[in-house]
């Protein structure tokens, strides 16, 4: 196609002033990811998506990534810098799971690259599991079953005890947090929570000003809170011995939160009655490598392969998500949720042509892009921008003209700090 060459409102695929089509867009999903996000894909009229049951080695993410425009994952794969580096089509990246902690979000966002969770969609699961597992360690059972499999027949009433009345200590209380503390409490615990921010109670949960205090008062206590610098080995020697004796520790929030050697100590001196485990600070990548942790000596502790989320209505909701917020990037722009993009809720746009540009956050770029308009004498029916520390966000809605050609959006990607930029047809 020449550079002048008009086109009717009907837009070929071939057109080169246009984003991409989806039929033309290759997707790769890792690490087992939900049908629903298949099928949401689909239905939406992306074509090439290749699924792959297991996470991929560095080595090889960045030898596939170069020829990907959009990559869904979940907590294994890790999308470092130097798999960034590769990723000159990559548009987005779907984190198929509550933390983003996996991806380089900082270098995705300096690439324009939005990056997309489900902070939601499983909240109800893990929930579910860590009351069960309190309740379970309360009754002594883990020590029960493993008996029974081993041939002993192990009846007796020492030590265990109901959970109904007890102090539930909640470390983090968002949205997994205070659904725990309503599933706690709706079966007769007392909940006390502990956070960073002033957060409102729900139901008749109390706030804990500290840690240590939460910790002191707590017979059960479950942690909930992101990996980040100030959570590494939040709860280690210091933090367990102020733990009530015979006390229960259960993790579900991230691997590096525990120090699972000062947590051995306390189980094998007797200090605590139990514990379960969710997340380690080193996980397999696929189910097929070995898992090594200094608790699978301890009979009164509940290991699980990091499956709080793991269930099929989780997964489910989370395919749908993750793939429904991808779908609207592409086709509006949209970047509601994006966990290292500026905001933007953007409604489909029926009678325009819709420019996403995508630059450093730095003066003078949105003059530019009206400028350019301007000098085409092109209408501009819609205009914001929009910007966190790193990135800035310019979405244009404008009237298409025939003669309106190639060389309009390569000069909207020569502005100086460009880092991405597409138009959408209508």
């Amino acid at each position: 196609m020449q550079a002048n060459a008009k086109i009717s409102p009907g837009v070929s695929e071939r057109d080169t002033r246009f984003s991409r089509p989806k039929s033309q867009m290759r997707m790769l999903l890792l690490e087992g990811i939900h049908d629903s996000a298949v099928a949401a894909l689909h239905q939406a009229g992306f074509q090439h998506i290749e699924t792959v049951p297991t996470a991929l080695a560095p080595e090889q993410l960045r030898e596939r990534i170069g020829a990907v425009h959009y990559l869904g994952i979940r907590s294994r794969s890790q999308v470092t810098e130097a798999v960034l580096a590769r990723a000159t089509e990559l548009r987005a990246i779907g984190c198929f799971c509550i933390g983003t902690n996996q991806v380089d979000v900082v270098s995705a966002g300096l690439r324009g690259v939005p990056v997309f969770n489900a902070p939601f969609s499983n909240t109800r699961s893990v929930a579910e599991l860590v009351l069960a597992e309190a309740i379970m360690l309360a009754r002594n059972i883990p020590e029960k079953n493993a008996h029974a499999h081993l041939g002993t027949w192990e009846k007796s009433a020492r030590g265990a005890v109901e959970i109904r009345g007890k102090s539930l200590g909640i470390i983090g209380y968002g949205h997994i947090g205070t659904q725990v503390g309503l599933l706690a409490e709706a079966i007769g615990m007392r909940v006390f929570f502990h956070d960073t921010a002033r957060k409102l109670a729900l139901g008749n949960a109390t706030p804990v000003n500290s840690l240590t205090a939460l910790l002191e008062l707590s017979d059960i206590v479950t942690l909930h809170v992101p990996a980040a610098a100030d959570t590494v080995s939040m709860v280690g020697a210091a933090q367990i011995a102020r733990m009530k004796q015979g006390s229960i520790l259960i993790n579900a929030s991230r691997g590096t939160v525990v120090d699972l050697d000062a947590l051995a100590a306390a189980l094998e001196n007797g200090h605590l009655k139990g514990a379960a485990i969710d997340v380690f600070p080193v996980e397999p990548r696929s189910n097929a490598e070995p898992f090594s942790s200094p608790l699978q000596a301890f009979d009164n502790v509940i290991l699980t392969p990091h499956v709080g989320g793991s269930t099929e209505e989780a997964q489910e909701g989370i395919g749908v998500e993750v793939s429904e917020k991808l779908i609207h990037f592409h086709d509006h722009g949209s970047t509601v949720s994006a966990v290292n993009f500026p905001e933007v809720s953007l409604p489909a746009h029926r009678n325009t042509y819709r420019l996403l540009h995508i630059h450093r956050n730095q003066p003078g770029v949105l003059a530019a892009v009206n400028r350019i308009f301007s000098a085409r004498g092109i209408n501009i029916a819609g205009e914001s921008l929009q910007t966190n520390d790193v990135v800035g966000y310019v979405v244009v809605d404008f009237d298409f003209t025939e003669d309106f050609d190639v060389r309009e959006l390569e000069a909207l990607k020569r502005i100086d700090g460009t880092l991405r930029a597409r138009i959408i047809p209508r």
